[in-house]
């Protein structure tokens, strides 16, 4: 993959993910803050019952292009909420979308969701929940208790083929390695952090083919369009999958009763 002109046509692939491809690639290029989030959601969702009409949280949804995505595919409600991104200028998105009546945006910190217990029927996070989500109380704290019993709760995650032995990373990636990658953990990971809460049944965990290449290609095209370093571009391609990777979790919430944590 030499330049943006591959890594595009990589990304928007009719024959591997046809609904995300549909969509105009320079939108898509140009509100990217990671990995192509269209790919990653169409991605997910495969794995989810998604119908329309459903209340559905878009947990760290960026420029809330995964929330645009899932109202106009799937004719779900979405909640997209974000840390990073003013509500705003995500409202001036989704009103260009024209998806204005069934996706409200949420400015709002992880820890601190403004959203009643049971009110969405699924919680879709694509691309960060690592950042927040592996403190061992969050699932039970912040989270599942938003998803009402038997819906479900999916995320794709940049991660690891395997959990590292040490505290240090292999050698070919201590070049680019830096702290918060230690946040990235394989999905065996994953699966167990969520199962031992108790609160959810995994339905699905499943790597991303080829995910690298298209974690690449996204890193690629965002540096040559921003003119930012290609270090991120330049350390997928060295690893080549041998390390890093993406993936995707789904999960059903149980029925067992939460513990509020933030009460004596």
């Amino acid at each position: 993959m030499q330049g943006k002109a591959e890594a595009r046509e990589y990304l928007f692939n009719p024959t591997a993910f046809p609904r995300s491809a549909k969509y105009d690639a320079n939108w898509v290029m140009d509100n990217m803050m990671g990995p192509n989030a269209l790919l990653l959601t169409e991605f997910l969702a495969e794995r989810m019952g998604l119908t329309p009409g459903m209340r559905v949280l878009d947990m760290g949804c960026g420029k809330a292009l995964s929330s645009i995505f899932l109202a106009k595919e799937y004719g779900v409600q979405v909640w997209a909420t974000d840390l990073w991104t003013d509500a705003s200028a995500n409202l001036g998105r989704i009103r260009a979308a024209g998806v204005e009546d069934s996706v409200y945006p949420i400015h709002a910190e992880a820890h601190a969701l403004p959203f009643a217990d049971a009110f969405f029927d699924a919680m879709v996070c694509v691309d960060a929940y690592q950042y927040f989500g592996t403190d061992d109380l969050y699932l039970e704290a912040h989270m599942a208790r938003l998803v009402k019993p038997g819906g479900q709760l999916g995320v794709v995650v940049p991660g690891l083929t395997e959990e590292l032995t040490s505290d240090e990373p292999p050698e070919h990636l201590r070049p680019y390695w830096e702290p918060a990658f230690f946040c990235l953990h394989s999905l065996e990971w994953w699966k167990r952090h969520w199962e031992r809460s108790g609160l959810v049944t995994i339905e699905n965990t499943e790597p991303l083919p080829e995910g690298w290449k298209y974690w690449m290609a996204s890193a690629l095209v965002s540096s040559e369009r921003r003119g930012t370093s290609t270090d991120e571009a330049d350390m997928l391609a060295l690893d080549s999958g041998r390390t890093l990777g993406l993936s995707r979790m789904v999960a059903r919430r149980n029925d067992r009763p939460l513990k509020r944590l933030d009460e004596p």
